[in-house]
């Protein structure tokens, strides 16, 4: 990482970082890589998430995806931890519960190369704005 040497550096990060978030959370992205967010709230470390989170991590590089791994939060699935959501470009994130490293292994393998979508995705219980 680069030092920050002056405000001008500081803002110029900052503008970057934004961008850079928001590319990630807006629906429409055209961003080519896949997102992977991994539940690591108190009760995802608990089962086992951290493990999860370093195979996908391993798992892409080895098998060339084009994706970033990130460290969430609590998903609100404690029922159903380990928990990751995948977004690929142009598709609705799905969230997959219970991700175990066979599962991790299936989901990038079925789902992430070849479009398939495996068992275990939590249903979103929820309405966004638009759909109200």
């Amino acid at each position: 990482m680069k030092r920050i040497k002056s405000y001008a550096d500081l803002l110029r990060l900052r503008d970057e970082t934004r961008k850079k978030i928001a590319s990630y959370s807006e629906p429409d992205s055209h961003t080519s890589r896949v997102i992977i967010k991994v539940g690591m709230g108190t009760s995802g470390l608990a089962s086992g998430a951290r493990e999860v989170k370093d195979f996908i991590q391993d798992a892409i590089i080895k098998r060339n995806i084009e994706a970033e791994v990130f460290a969430a939060g609590d998903m609100g699935y404690s029922y159903a931890e380990p928990t990751i959501l995948v977004k690929k470009p142009g598709d609705a994130p799905l969230t997959f519960g219970n991700v175990s490293i066979d599962k991790a292994d299936e989901i990038i393998e079925k789902y992430i190369k070849e479009g398939e979508q495996p068992e275990g995705i939590i249903p979103p219980d929820y309405l966004t704005i638009d759909e109200i």
